[in-house]
């Protein structure tokens, strides 16, 4: 039998969620001002790639064993292995333009791989232009000034933090910011630095003590719950779809933090399908409580609107209504707890017609002095640009035309035949304790 390897449950998740209506594919593009040799390059791949690092010659195998929601899949050595069948070289057709490229890896993208072999391939491009392209699997491609963009963003967020900080401000926010996925030696997930993260570190460096950091994307804030995941002086809350169902399969109830830090990392993991009622419900059972006993000096918050029923990368049901009431939660809770002390970010949002501007802009205004009424009408000169701009109708008001309610947690355990109620005692059962709550009491 071939050398077998258990498959990870970030690596599980994503192989589950690749069917024919949902493939996931990636694709990233380097380009070259001339034709490299591509026997070199070849040669690189070989050696640097396939030779140093087993998986890229290894193929996901199901074992058949019933253990949790994927089974145990596994991946196992391609015996059959060629670097010949994973590396292709083409020509891209006349005129070699950006339209062709793009056609090229519209094309790919909705090409399934053959799951029976390793899950990847490069393609080496000849006529892009005066050069060439290399197209490969990732999420975070190589671009023209990449650290810099990413340096500027980061530089933001630490700003934002440094005028809180110093009191120059008492909220400050950055759009651009809430890249939570980029790991210390890595980027992940769109995110190539991760500038809550930084922005935290140099908090502590300025001698804070206790910060909160509280993330509402859709998506596991796992880059910041790594970073700070043995540090007793961060709390860390992240209400998210589960991983069992969404990128990057982490952030389950079990991740408590390590050490003498067990507790501080807290995880809400929602199922498929939350609406607005259902959310707040968990928001409200989960969050203030544990601010208010972890009492942090500094609360940095990430605002992803992934979240939102249009996202097309996520399963929650949100509407902008239910995220503008979490927007201003939040803001409610620094000003209870911390003083007012409060830095947001941005973060996911993939429907950038419908959601993201008007998501955001309730960020903006609940900072800035107070949430604007959801039936304010789109300004003119905005849809026109937007309609323009993007060939698709604009919203025309501010709001989906939602009153988002909740029912409060009572003592217990919730509903034991409710999903979402089976999350949230889990997540209270899991750390209620360890900050001197009780998960099934009043608080």
């Amino acid at each position: 039998m071939a050398n077998r390897e258990r498959m990870a449950p970030a690596d599980a998740a994503f192989l589950h969620m690749d069917r024919p209506s949902n493939l996931m594919v990636v694709n990233a593009v380097m380009w070259f001002d001339s034709p490299p040799d591509w026997a070199l390059v070849r040669k690189v791949f070989q050696v640097r790639m396939v030779e140093r690092y087993p998986r890229f010659r290894q193929r996901p195998v199901d074992t058949g064993i019933a253990v949790g929601p994927f089974g145990a899949p596994h991946w196992e050595d391609d015996d059959t292995f060629s670097i010949d069948n994973h590396l292709h070289h083409r020509a891209l057709p006349a005129p070699g333009g950006q339209q062709e490229l793009q056609e090229l890896i519209a094309d790919l993208m909705a090409t399934p791989i053959d799951a029976s072999k390793p899950l990847w391939h490069s393609y080496f491009i000849d006529g892009y232009g005066a050069g060439s392209a290399v197209l490969g699997s990732d999420d975070n491609p190589v671009f023209a000034r990449m650290h810099e963009s990413s340096a500027l963003i980061t530089g933001a967020t630490l700003d934002a933090a440094r005028a809180v900080h110093e009191g120059t401000a008492q909220h400050a926010v950055n759009l651009a910011g809430g890249l939570h996925h980029a790991m210390r030696d890595r980027a992940s997930g769109f995110c190539v630095y991760n500038d809550p993260a930084v922005a935290i570190a140099w908090l502590l460096t300025q001698g804070v003590s206790r910060i909160a950091y509280v993330d509402i994307d859709a998506h596991h804030g796992d880059g910041v719950q790594a970073a700070f995941y043995d540090d007793p002086r961060v709390l860390t809350i992240s209400l998210h779809e589960s991983g069992y169902t969404l990128f990057p399969g982490t952030g389950f109830p079990t991740e408590i933090g390590g050490g003498e830090a067990t507790g501080s990392a807290v995880n809400v993991a929602l199922p498929a399908g939350t609406a607005d009622g259902g959310w707040l419900r968990a928001f409200h059972a989960v969050v203030p409580p544990l601010l208010r006993e972890f009492r942090p000096e500094i609360m940095l918050s990430q605002h992803g609107c992934d979240s939102h029923r249009l996202d097309p990368l996520a399963d929650l049901m949100l509407t902008v209504d239910g995220q503008q009431a979490a927007h201003s939660a939040l803001h409610d809770l620094a000003h209870e707890i911390c003083g007012g002390r409060w830095i947001a970010v941005g973060g996911g949002g993939y429907e950038v017609v419908q959601v993201v501007p008007r998501s955001w802009t309730q960020l903006l205004a609940v900072a800035t002095g107070g949430a604007l009424d959801p039936s304010t009408e789109v300004p003119p000169g905005w849809r026109e640009f937007v309609a323009t701009r993007s060939k698709q109708p604009p919203p025309v008001l501010l709001g989906d035309g939602t009153a988002p309610s909740y029912s409060h947690w009572e003592p217990g355990e919730g509903d034991v035949d409710s999903p979402l109620d089976l999350a949230v005692a889990a997540t209270r059962r899991a750390v209620w304790p360890l900050h001197g709550l009780d998960p099934v009491g009043r608080w």
